[in-house]
C-alpha cells in the first residue's frame, strides 16, 4: 500500500482545516499507467478511465459528518460512482478538490494510492469498461497511530 498525501493537503490539516474540509466536494479520478512519484506532481501521460462523483452526475462527493477511531469514511448515504470514459486497467487513484486540473501543485489537497482487486489503498476490480459506471461502496481515509 502507498498512500501519498499532497502538500496542499498536509498543510491544510496542519494549519488550517481538516482532510474532509479540504476535500469535501471533491472527486475521485482514477487512471491507469504510471502514477506519478508524489501527490503534488503533474498526471502526466496517464490516462484518466473515470471521475468518481456523487451518483456519476459530476457533483462532489462526501465524508462522513464525524471520524471515529482515527477513520475518516464515505458518507454512507451516497453512491461513489462515475461514467468510465475509456476501457483500461485502473493502477491508481488520486482524491481531489473540485477544482484540481491535475498539474502540478504544491497548495492543491490529494490523496494518491494504489489501485486492485485486493491488497490496494482502494480495493476495486481495475478492470474498467468504456460506457460502463463503476461504483465505490467502500473508502476510508486513516491516519496512523504510530
Amino acid at each position: 500500500m502507498a498512500i501519498k498525501t499532497s502538500t496542499g493537503l498536509r498543510n491544510a490539516m496542519l494549519a488550517t482545516g481538516s482532510a474532509k474540509a479540504a476535500l469535501d466536494g471533491g472527486r475521485i479520478n482514477i487512471y491507469a499507467g504510471a502514477a506519478p512519484a508524489t501527490a503534488d506532481a503533474a498526471v502526466g501521460g496517464a490516462t484518466l478511465l473515470c471521475a468518481i462523483t456523487l451518483n456519476s452526475t459530476g457533483t462532489g462527493i462526501l465524508f462522513d459528518t464525524a471520524a471515529v477511531n482515527g477513520v475518516l469514511a464515505k458518507k454512507p448515504s451516497e453512491t461513489w460512482s462515475g461514467a468510465i470514459a475509456a476501457t483500461g486497467t485502473a493502477a491508481w487513484y488520486r482524491h481531489v478538490a473540485a477544482a484540481d486540473d491535475g498539474t502540478l501543485s504544491t497548495t492543491a489537497p490529494r490523496i494518491q494510492g494504489t489501485i486492485a482487486l485486493i491488497g490496494a489503498d482502494l480495493n476495486i476490480d481495475p478492470s474498467f469498461v468504456s460506457g460502463q459506471t463503476k461504483v465505490i461502496e467502500h473508502y476510508v481515509v486513516a491516519l496512523p497511530t504510530a
